[in-house]
């Protein structure tokens, strides 16, 4: 019989967690078990930081289950905390999401100030400007989880599929998308999730700095989508490359 998520430990989260490669095969069910701890002056604080990649990325989903079960703790997020880290950063995970405005990170995942390292671009291309950025958040501000979040109904996407003539530069997304577009058939959700597979993998391969992180274990690769009418994200396994 299936446990519920509420019923979950950690533990059974770290169970659900399995390499595979570079990529990382993640349980689909996650418990609202509160990273985030103690109750003081008002605000929750939070407890230890995830210390291996694995803890950091059972965090994430940690928090998720309680952004849609409704559970939010919304940790680090006063001005004890901004003056904690107004002098130094040391996110645990480090995303490379959509500019939509209707998927903020930071609250899908439940996490605050100096929690999470995010670079946000319309269709979560990795450009060069892109990888520049994430290289930065995992090797010099040390994130051990390396994220591609895409989600349901992209705009990027959907144009990229249509291929119709747009103003100004919105079409250079479309080279980055376009292999994703051809291979998905004309199936919208299916261009989503091969856009998040391929966008991994160019980071992945492009990036050398990125590459022995990952070989080393000091950094998982992952990636999910994250749903706009459930607030829910849901793992992709990745390929191990």
């Amino acid at each position: 019989m299936c446990q519920s998520p509420s019923n979950l430990s950690r533990r059974d989260v770290m169970k659900g967690l399995a390499w595979s490669g570079a990529g990382v095969v993640a349980s689909a069910a996650f418990p609202h078990a509160l990273h985030a701890a103690t109750h003081r002056t008002g605000h929750v604080e939070r407890g230890p930081a995830p210390i291996t990649p694995k803890e950091a990325l059972a965090a994430l989903y940690e928090g998720n289950a309680r952004f849609v079960g409704g559970h939010i703790t919304a940790p680090n997020r006063n001005m004890e905390r901004l003056k904690e880290v107004a002098s130094g950063q040391k996110p645990f995970a480090a995303f490379l999401g959509c500019a939509d405005s209707r998927v903020p990170v930071e609250i899908v995942f439940d996490q605050g100030f100096g929690d999470v390292f995010v670079t946000r671009i319309a269709g979560n291309v990795a450009d060069p400007a892109i990888i520049g950025s994430l290289e930065f958040g995992v090797e010099v501000l040390g994130a051990q989880v390396l994220y591609v979040l895409g989600h349901s109904k992209c705009g990027a996407v959907s144009a990229t599929l249509k291929g119709d003539a747009v103003p100004g530069q919105i079409s250079t997304l479309y080279q980055h998308i376009r292999r994703a577009a051809k291979e998905s058939k004309g199936d919208l959700a299916v261009a989503i999730r091969r856009n998040v597979e391929i966008q991994a993998e160019i980071l992945s391969e492009a990036s050398p700095v990125i590459a022995s992180r990952i070989a080393d274990g000091r950094l998982i690769m992952a990636g999910g989508i994250y749903d706009l009418e459930t607030g829910k994200v849901t793992p992709i396994t990745l390929s191990p490359r």
